[in-house]
């Protein structure tokens, strides 16, 4: 089946700037060292804001809700502004756009770093700077689907799922180092709080830099953009794209699955295996692995099976995966089982297949709503998409985090993911039918 409507294909082929494999390259950099920035903090987190928790005297419901606040408004404010990043860069182009994302970047997580220095005394102070500079972190971190929109760019529609790929490898590996720095950063200056909000704005400069320096503009200057950047009716026009919809409702609710199982991991670890902080910076970074080494070996395959076939290939893992988790979970809550040899390694087995599934989901959701969308639209039409990615990110930490606290066994989450993913398989079929 051909998945390409002929204005993709027009896009693609004729479009006098593609392919530009250089700034395939700078994108990847860029979403690269954005994202290691990411990883560098976001295990750190709940440490560093702990001391301040604990001098305002407040109960541990409401510090775990703060924490919650702390994680979650990055993703509110991606799911808020990154169809805007999108419109905007389909109106004056990508390289501003990624150029102001950086920044943002850049200003932001030296904000944190200075935000954690404060003393103890200045608790109200630190947690309104922490907060506010993961506000901006999230704005400046809405551009993932301009990077989107460059590959789309860059790549013909025969190629797109392999260029999008690419966004996937660049997460798993700002996963895996991110942790390993920010794990030898504590351990080698473990009483400078600054230093980790430090390295990732300091990486963070490092990719505004290279893009400054080398990247170059990919927006084709033929295709015109409307003038909203704030447009609720604009968002409703690309749900209503046939099988766009359903491939961005299909996104939303990978993502949400898939985040339950993230948002609960550092907590399933300590419950099920008594593993200590730092042992959960190398799950993260084994996580990370993963996802770099699946999202390599999807890029050969998807020629070959295509992105439909490599979709529901991916969701089947990640239904099993996430079943074995569970399953985890529960033989771990057991007195008879709990403590036995093998159960380490079934766990790791479980994460692998889950995160090879993500990783297969991801490029391939990415690809056919670029494909299937107006090239005059793709910043647009991948923000959105983007958004409800962010949208999954914020509900599922949250809904994880309830469910895994409700009972003993712990498997609640993994239930949840699993049951929303047969949900997922059941719209398959809505998007294997020609635009």
């Amino acid at each position: 089946m051909n998945d390409t409507p002929p204005t993709a294909n027009r896009q693609g082929a004729d479009a006098p700037h593609s392919p530009k494999k250089s700034a395939l390259l700078i994108v990847w950099l860029v979403v690269f060292i954005d994202l290691l920035g990411f990883g560098i903090v976001l295990p750190v987190l709940p440490r560093q804001a702990e001391p301040y928790l604990q001098a305002l005297a407040l109960d541990e419901v409401t510090r775990g809700v703060v924490i919650g606040v702390l994680f979650s408004v990055f993703s509110l404010m991606q799911f808020v502004f990154s169809p805007m990043w999108g419109r905007v860069s389909d109106r004056i182009g990508r390289r501003p756009v990624l150029l102001i994302s950086l920044l943002g970047s850049v200003v932001f997580y030296a904000l944190y770093a200075f935000a954690v220095t404060l003393p103890d005394t200045q608790a109200p102070l630190a947690l309104g700077l922490m907060l506010l500079s993961r506000i901006g972190a999230g704005i400046a971190g809405a551009s993932v689907g301009t990077a989107a929109a460059v590959i789309a760019d860059c790549t013909t529609p025969e190629k797109r799922a392999k260029g999008m790929a690419l966004i996937g490898i660049a997460f798993g590996a700002g996963f895996t180092f991110g942790p390993l720095i920010a794990y030898f950063g504590l351990a080698i200056f473990p009483q400078e709080a600054w230093g980790v909000g430090a390295l990732a704005s300091g990486l963070s400069l490092v990719a505004l830099i290279i893009a400054l320096l080398v990247f170059k503009e990919t927006r084709d200057p033929n295709n015109k953009a409307g003038k909203e950047f704030f447009s609720l009716a604009k968002t409703r026009e690309v749900l209503a794209m046939p099988t766009v919809g359903a491939l961005v409702l299909i996104y939303f609710l990978a993502i949400f699955a898939f985040a339950n199982f993230e948002a609960t991991l550092a907590l399933l670890t300590k419950s099920a295996f008594n593993m200590a902080d730092n042992d959960n910076f190398l799950v993260f970074a084994f996580v990370g692995a993963v996802l770099t080494f699946a999202g390599g070996a999807y890029r050969p395959m998807v020629k070959k099976r295509g992105e439909t076939k490599l979709l529901a290939a991916g969701l089947g893992m990640m239904i099993v995966g996430l079943a074995m988790v569970g399953a985890v979970a529960l033989l771990t809550s057991m007195p008879d089982t709990r403590g036995a040899g093998y159960l380490k390694a079934l766990f790791y087995v479980a994460v692998s297949v889950s995160v090879i599934g993500f990783a297969f989901v991801n490029p391939s959701v990415s690809a056919l709503v670029s494909k299937r969308s107006d090239p005059a639209r793709q910043g647009e039409v991948l923000g959105v998409n983007q958004a409800f990615a962010s949208l999954g990110r914020i509900l599922g930490p949250f809904l994880g985090s309830v469910l895994f606290q409700a009972e003993p066994s712990r498997t609640l989450p993994y239930l949840a993911a699993v049951v929303t993913l047969f949900a997922v398989a059941a719209l398959l079929p809505k998007i294997r039918s020609k635009d």
